[in-house]
């Protein structure tokens, strides 16, 4: 690795870290509904909790903008690296660097959500196809049970498992691994919810409000 091609690879990093830090979250839910995210709900400052607090509206502009959050730093990393030996390697670094920057945020003083938007969208950047056919996984299993969780955790299981059945390199199927753990490990509170059956629904506008 020559020395310009290593400061590209920290420079990506930390692009990719501070992209997966910032919170469309908390920056929508005071902008549009005047509501701090981390003061409601689970208090958790990630989509699921967005769609939950502050309706469906607004939590389809924070899951498009998560998913922004995990797509450019890795799809820049990749167009910059083009045909070097070592850009999956770099790209996986950067990918995994956005789950981190969401999940830990330097923004929210380490807090953050549970990467599942961010990691779809940097997963996106790094294999389309496996991702375009967990998008349809996702939305159809959100809008069949209207819980966040089942569909978040269930993609994050066949992440992984996509990634080596379209052969995608090995770098990108052992990034999906770690994602997919640290998805996991961060809806560990949501599967405790799901076998006391206490998970909240996700009330969509066309769905009669629940009383």
């Amino acid at each position: 690795m020559t020395k310009s091609t290593a400061l590209t690879a920290v420079a990506l990093v930390l692009f990719g870290y501070l992209a997966g830090s910032l919170s469309p979250s908390v920056f929508l839910g005071k902008l549009l509904r005047g509501k701090d995210l981390r003061q409601f709900g689970s208090g958790n400052p990630g989509t699921a909790n967005a769609f939950r607090v502050l309706g469906a509206r607004v939590g389809i502009m924070v899951l498009i903008a998560d998913l922004l959050k995990g797509v450019v730093p890795v799809v820049t990393a990749r167009l910059l690296l083009n045909n070097q030996s070592l850009g999956p390697t770099i790209t996986v670094a950067v990918a995994l660097a956005c789950v981190l920057g969401h999940n830990y945020s330097i923004f929210l003083r380490g807090r953050g959500g549970k990467g599942v938007a961010t990691g779809a969208g940097a997963a996106m950047g790094m294999m389309p196809l496996p991702m375009a056919v967990l998008v349809v996984v996702y939305i159809v299993l959100l809008l069949s049970t209207r819980v966040v969780s089942v569909a978040s955790i269930a993609c994050a299981v066949l992440l992984p498992v996509m990634a080596v059945v379209f052969r995608e390199p090995l770098p990108y199927i052992l990034v999906s691994c770690l994602m997919s753990a640290l998805v996991l490990w961060a809806h560990r509170g949501n599967m405790r919810r799901l076998w006391r059956r206490t998970e909240p629904r996700v009330t969509f506008p066309w769905n009669k409000r629940e009383r």
